[in-house]
């Protein structure tokens, strides 16, 4: 799934990546040659009986952090203030966006901001090592799925917006095939290990029909 088409398009910013040698890059590795076997991406997603559920959880968040960062890169430049001044996915869904920091409450932002701290959220997550350790001998925290469901959550919601909003863009390019293929990898992750819930996934619910099931 590393699909030359997103080569050429500017990168939204620079991708996470394991380093060479550890456990969780062999488990990276071994996670991308099952994609690209042409298995079904129902059985590529769930977990290999060898493995730790927390490294394989750690291993897809970073890989979709990665793929949902080229993605928006290749439309953002058609994404701004003027074109989606708030963070929607249709008419029916907007997004607020809160930290607990600066944003202690909801707030309502242009798409291109709320992706922006969204993705500087999640990068400061999976940075972090006493959430995403490096050491396969240092210990995952006990809230680890409960950020990792949080981080797939919100990122779904620039699936949702890249679809609804700016998917003639990604048509006029050629994409589409691509951008379905990297949506249904991401879909059939998340509904093995029940990451999202259903309401979050209710705006592409059509397209879930009409691709995924």
């Amino acid at each position: 799934m590393d699909f030359p088409f997103f080569a050429k398009n500017k990168t939204f910013r620079p991708k996470k990546k394991f380093e060479s040698g550890t456990m969780r890059f062999n488990l990276h590795k071994k996670a991308q040659a099952s994609l690209n076997s042409g298995l079904d991406l129902k059985v590529v997603v769930k977990l290999p009986a060898e493995e730790d559920f927390n490294d394989w959880l750690a291993v897809h968040v970073v890989d979709f952090f990665n793929r949902i960062n080229l993605i928006y890169g290749t439309v953002c430049e058609y994404c701004s203030a003027d074109t989606c001044p708030i963070m929607s996915g249709g008419p029916r869904y907007e997004y607020m966006w809160m930290d607990g920091e600066k944003y202690k409450k909801p707030t309502a932002l242009p798409a291109t901001d709320y992706i922006n701290k969204l993705m500087d959220w999640v990068e400061q997550l999976i940075n972090n090592e006493n959430i995403f350790p490096i050491n396969t001998d240092v210990s995952f925290p006990k809230s680890f799925v409960s950020t990792c469901k949080k981080i797939l959550t919100r990122l779904h919601r620039v699936f949702i917006h890249v679809y609804i909003h700016h998917f003639d863009k990604l048509v006029e390019i050629g994409a589409e095939a691509h951008i379905n293929t990297c949506y249904k990898h991401f879909y059939f992750f998340v509904h093995e290990f029940n990451l999202v819930d259903s309401k979050e996934l209710e705006p592409l619910r059509d397209m879930i029909h009409k691709i995924c099931i």
